[in-house]
């Protein structure tokens, strides 16, 4: 009987274990299934405060491989900010969706409308200053990077929607631009490539940089005559910053190109036209509020940064054009 009584009270035994052993696996279990979603709570909005970086520090200069010795100012300019801007700080606009920054839309506007003004003088360099008539040929280190960097910058390695097979990621093109730009200057400053400082094509250049920048006020206009007002305004910030990102890219090419036509502009007497178009697309790039709010123009207690962001733009587009009237003369 006691051997019997035995076994009864150790299958009671194995029992209660069996079952806390079951109990502890659940009780394990809600532990992993809590900390999934703790994380996914928190791996969005950690990570995009962590890669956010509007960088507008208008002090910026290009290091380390992006500048050639007795080369152009302005094309050590454009290798030192895509190299900023695809290395450094990384690339958001074609992250997918399993990444923080995926979520991010400021920077990514901002990123691409600093590529924007890059890509409009990268054609006037091809165009304008980096050959010496319209009847010579153009520089092919040019051509290759103007090319490049009209890519579009939402493309990640892999687009279903272009192919099933991997595509070129949007950074991988302006990195080869950015290598051809190198290429470009080293060239130049060996004699071998060409970079005219006539008025002609610095006139040409600034008369398109002003039709790119007008453009960018006509949706400044059409978004406030179309959308102003709106509680809930979800593509002003993207239009803000867009165009915070061309002004920006603008004013570090127009900065360095005075280097390069430095003689020039002294000649004509436009130091101070100059300086007073740089600080009005300085005081665009100054803008940065909390919150964009693109309230009715008149309105009595809030903002309309879009009409702020757009009268500095007017001035700088203004201020372009009378340079390029002096130059004319």
């Amino acid at each position: 009987m006691s051997e019997i009584g035995n076994s009864g009270t150790e299958t009671k035994r194995i029992g209660r274990s069996a079952q806390a052993v079951k109990e502890g696996a659940r009780r394990s279990w809600k532990v992993f299934v809590f900390l999934i979603l703790l994380f996914l709570l928190l791996y969005y909005p950690i990570g995009m405060i962590m890669i956010n970086n509007i960088e507008d520090d208008t002090d910026f200069v290009p290091t380390g491989t992006n500048v050639v010795a007795g080369g152009s100012h302005a094309v050590d300019m454009m290798a030192g900010l895509i190299d900023r801007e695809i290395n450094i700080n990384r690339w958001t606009a074609n992250d997918p969706f399993f990444m923080p920054s995926a979520a991010l839309d400021n920077m990514p506007n901002y990123q691409q409308g600093i590529i924007s003004a890059l890509a409009r003088f990268g054609f006037e360099l091809t165009d304008q200053i980096g050959r010496t008539r319209g009847s010579s040929q153009t520089d092919p280190d040019l051509q290759e990077a103007a090319g490049l960097l009209q890519y579009s910058g939402t493309k990640w390695a892999w687009d279903p929607t272009i192919s099933l097979l991997p595509t070129a990621a949007s950074e991988e093109q302006y990195e080869k631009a950015r290598s051809s730009l190198i290429s470009y200057n080293k060239r130049l400053a060996e004699g071998k490539a060409v970079f005219e400082k006539r008025a002609d094509n610095l006139l040409a250049t600034l008369d398109r940089i002003a039709l790119d920048i007008g453009s960018s006020t006509a949706t400044i206009d059409k978004h406030i005559d179309e959308n102003s007002g709106q509680i809930i305004d979800f593509k002003a910030d993207d239009i803000f910053y867009g165009v915070k990102g061309q002004a920006y890219g603008y004013y570090l090419l127009l900065k360095a190109l005075s280097q390069d036509y430095e003689t020039l502009i002294k000649e004509r007497g436009l130091t101070n036209a100059w300086a007073q178009m740089l600080a009005s697309l300085k005081s665009v790039i100054d803008l940065d509020p909390i919150i964009v709010v693109n309230a009715v123009p008149d309105s009595q207690f809030l903002p309309n940064h879009l009409t702020a962001q757009g009268f500095y733009i007017l001035r700088a587009r203004t201020q372009l054009q009378e340079i390029s009237n002096i130059l004319l003369k």
